[in-house]
């Protein structure tokens, strides 16, 4: 915990993701224009090469140097422009996304406490950032750019991002890898690199669908063309695939019919999404889940599922985050806290625990005093409906 009261180390770990995507978007822009140049690079180094060469045998005249240096400048002035394009399109703004995140991260490690109107104005914006992502996690990408607009942190939010997923997702649930094999062209060697088998499901499927179609010459020419490179590391599913080549959707059996079942495009999409997320250091999950989840494991208990013990200020026991708390493990308490489950109140030195004669029922003194005052000292048990005096109440002492 810093100094401050602001637990900095911890913010920034959670805040990871929030640098990574701008940062990995930039880098994609860099990749790419150190491609271009050393392509063009190369081919203006081969040029010069061979118009020395050519000049020390005596076999270019003044005219045709003339026309080769043109030919090389023509090439570097295109790459400038490709760079120029490049730089303006992508490079720019990126750059200046992740200088405005780095500011908004930044700006935490002046404020002096938690309780600062200053905090409260960041995490205001961390909390609509988080339910941006949330939104955009769940498709509803008209609402996150309403909630971005109308708070101004444009470029805060991954809309961009979320939007690719979805357009790529919407292709595959047509049926269409297309888009999908063209993002994993751009990021093929990010792919390569985490061992992702993306690439080659995307494959696997056209092949499918080309033996679903019966175009039985196309399907062995594309198995040659994009799968058998894949012998190494798949072979297995790629022999079990040639088989599909003999079976058609009405006679495959067993794997064979499995290949065949349409699921298996709802299975890419989550495959998809999943690369995404991994490329990007994203969570699978939404963040304002992973915030919430840190509070209510603090806070889940057993009783906190069962019906007769709930705490009506438990936020655990009741509304929508008692099915969120399911995911999440129980809290452990070094030292245990007990809480009277007629005011929700600790039961401590000052407010005693208190246990009725019979069946042994605790509740703390507050709540028996509260009950005996309106009922004239008599107090009854909700649960088990014993009724008796308030001296009769036993003290009980918790070791």
């Amino acid at each position: 915990m810093a100094s401050n009261g602001v637990n900095i180390d911890g913010m920034m770990l959670f805040e990871q993701p929030f640098l990574r995507v701008p940062y990995e978007n930039y880098r994609k822009v860099f990749r790419t224009s150190q491609k271009h140049i050393e392509k063009e690079l190369a081919a203006l180094h081969t040029a010069a090469n061979d118009l020395v060469v050519r000049s020390k045998a005596g076999e270019a005249d003044s005219e045709e140097t003339l026309k080769a240096l043109d030919g090389m400048m023509k090439r570097v002035e295109v790459l400038k422009r490709k760079l120029s394009e490049l730089q303006s399109a992508s490079g720019n703004p990126t750059l200046a996304v992740l200088r405005e995140r780095l500011q908004h991260l930044s700006a935490v490690e002046s404020i002096q406490s938690t309780n600062s109107p200053e905090f409260s104005r960041w995490a205001d914006i961390r909390l609509d950032r988080w339910l941006v992502d949330w939104a955009l996690r769940n498709r509803k990408e008209r609402t996150a750019r309403q909630i971005a607009q109308e708070r101004g942190i444009e470029t805060l939010v991954d809309i961009d991002l979320f939007s690719d997923i979805r357009r790529i997702e919407d292709a595959l649930a047509r049926q269409s890898c297309t888009e999908a094999l063209a993002w994993c062209s751009e990021n093929k060697a990010a792919l390569r690199k985490v061992k992702n088998p993306l690439e080659f499901e995307l494959r696997l499927q056209e092949f499918i669908e080309l033996a679903r179609a019966r175009n039985l010459i196309e399907a062995i020419a594309y198995q040659k063309k994009h799968l058998n490179h894949w012998q190494e590391s798949h072979a297995t599913q790629i022999y079990q695939a040639s088989a599909l080549l003999a079976y058609s959707p009405q006679s495959a059996f067993g794997p064979y019919k499995r290949l065949y079942d349409p699921s298996r495009w709802q299975t890419l999409v989550q495959s998809f999404r999943l690369a995404v997320y991994n490329l990007s250091t994203l969570p699978t999950e939404p963040l304002l889940h992973l915030a919430l989840y840190a509070g209510l494991a603090s806070l889940k208990l057993p009783a906190c599922y069962d019906h007769e013990t709930k705490n009506v200020d438990c936020p655990v026991c009741n509304g929508g985050l008692n099915e969120l708390a399911k995911e999440v493990p129980f809290s452990h308490h070094v030292n245990s806290t007990i809480v009277c489950r007629l005011t929700g109140r600790i039961m401590d030195a000052d407010n005693w625990p208190m246990a009725f004669p019979v069946h042994g029922h605790v509740y703390s003194k507050e709540a028996l005093e509260d009950m005996a005052a309106r009922n004239d000292g008599m107090v009854t048990c909700p649960k088990t409906g014993e009724r008796c005096d308030f001296s009769e109440l036993r003290k009980v002492f918790v070791s």
